[in-house]
């Protein structure tokens, strides 16, 4: 996006082929940006300048991407022309409100289907900066706020209950833009402009907990991920794996450049099979870690005790109620597990095998795939087509490091 907006060419390389990522690039293209790609997971963005992009000839879809779609709906709060939102059958299910709430009070207009997408953006919006305190902590409508600021008159503050991550301000620093953060509190002003640069995107921690997690409690495993990325925005899981006992060692910790790896620290995590125990998960790194939830519940599941997830609601509005179906789920195999508002209550035992469904989820739909590496009879795993969506490639890396999946026939 913001190699999009930028001044000059922007080169990317670790460029995740997933669907969300492509479906952002496309609508990019929609919108008259070059994006050449000379090679697998690497981009060349020829930026059009803040102002360069044009009208779509036709609607906008996200597919299944909720963060692509609550970000463009603030860059696109600040254009001159009109645009629609759409999306897959999961994203027009989630809720938009928490992000057209500030952005309407920025000055855009936007309509929807009582706070579900589709997002009908108007354009020739005059936009103004707001001093806004997020309800919930979310990266994303943070995000969303900011780049609407990219275009508003005046200064855009954001405050926030809990820390979230950080990649927003930290590529706009990286493309030259002003702008002032640490942990909770972000503020920038309109009115700058975007210098293309070079980024290298580090290994995904959140798909990098599927891996973590099964080698922790598949017996005998030891494996080495390289080169992944530690904002500790991120690393919650490893905070509460650690903690329930697991053995995960990080080695050639380095901070890499802003041209190397966009200023992020990396490492290799070096992470071996530990019995694993029940913990109280602290509510204050929830946001630290609300993709890893999932897996955390397997996780929690093959340990010994009992333990106890709250602070993470956020969940009930992810591309499904993960933890609805991740109750559900396990529970078809054998756990003892209670729902709560904001979490859940687990009781470790052992994995029984059968079939559970994953919703459409991509991220269920992994944990659930390594909670049957350790079960005691096959599981089947229902409706997995989505795990393209963050993960392209997932069954047949698994299976090259030791798992043993195979499609269902239909």
């Amino acid at each position: 996006m913001l190699a999009a907006l930028a001044q000059g060419t922007s080169r990317i390389t670790g460029f995740l082929e997933g669907e969300d990522t492509l479906a952002t690039a496309r609508a990019f293209a929609q919108m008259g940006v070059r994006i050449d790609a000379p090679r697998a997971s690497e981009r060349i963005v020829h930026g059009v300048d803040l102002r360069g992009l044009h009208a779509s000839d036709g609607v906008i879809d996200c597919g299944n991407a909720g963060t692509g779609m609550r970000l463009l709906a603030g860059l696109l709060a600040g254009q001159a022309f009109a645009s629609t939102l759409t999306g897959d059958e999961s994203l027009s299910k989630r809720p938009m409100r928490r992000v057209l709430e500030p952005l309407e009070r920025m000055g855009a207009r936007i309509e929807s289907d009582n706070g579900l997408p589709p997002l009908r953006i108007a354009g020739k919006c005059d936009l103004r900066g707001i001093d806004y305190e997020l309800p919930v902590a979310s990266a994303q409508v943070k995000s969303a706020i900011l780049l609407a600021g990219l275009y508003a008159s005046g200064e855009t503050i954001v405050r926030e209950p809990h820390p979230t991550r950080d990649y927003t301000e930290s590529m706009l620093r990286a493309f030259g833009w002003s702008v002032d953060f640490q942990p909770g509190n972000v503020r920038l002003s309109g009115g700058h402009r975007l210098r293309a640069t070079d980024i290298a995107v580090p290994a995904d921690f959140s798909s990098a907990a599927f891996f973590i997690v099964a080698a922790s409690i598949v017996p005998g495993s030891e494996i080495v991920l390289e080169s992944v990325g530690m904002n500790p925005r991120r690393t919650g899981l490893l905070h509460a794996l650690r903690a329930m006992g697991a053995d995960i060692r990080e080695s050639n910790v380095r901070e890499s450049g802003r041209r190397g790896q966009g200023g992020e620290l990396v490492a290799d995590l070096v992470v071996r099979h530990a019995p694993l125990h029940g913990i109280d998960v602290p509510a204050e790194i929830a946001p630290d870690m609300i993709d890893e939830f999932p897996i955390l519940f397997v996780a929690a599941a093959a340990a010994h005790g009992t333990t106890r997830i709250r602070g993470a609601a956020e969940l009930r509005v992810k591309e499904s109620d993960r933890i609805a179906v991740m109750a559900k789920g396990l529970g078809a195999l054998g756990i003892r597990i209670e729902e709560t508002p904001d979490g859940a209550i687990i009781e470790g035992g052992k994995f029984t095998g059968g079939e559970a469904d994953s919703a459409g989820d991509h991220r269920c739909a992994m944990s659930l795939a390594v909670a049957g590496q350790v079960a005691r009879a096959p599981v089947r795993v229902r409706d997995c087509t989505n795990v393209a969506t963050s993960f392209p490639g997932f069954m047949e890396l698994a299976n090259s490091h030791g798992f043993d999946l195979a499609a269902a026939p239909m």
